[in-house]
């Protein structure tokens, strides 16, 4: 995936960064995004 996926037009903010970790990306799935750390699931 393209750096811009993961990061905002300045390259310093995260995306998709889990709210309980802080260190990792969610996975985009078609219905939810989840942590494959510590099992956080936002769902769509």
């Amino acid at each position: 995936m393209p750096r811009s996926d993961y990061y905002d037009e300045d390259g310093s903010t995260v995306k998709n960064q889990c709210p309980r970790c802080g260190d990792t990306f969610l996975a985009e799935h078609s219905d939810r995004e989840h942590c494959g750390k510590c099992g956080y699931t936002e769902w769509k």
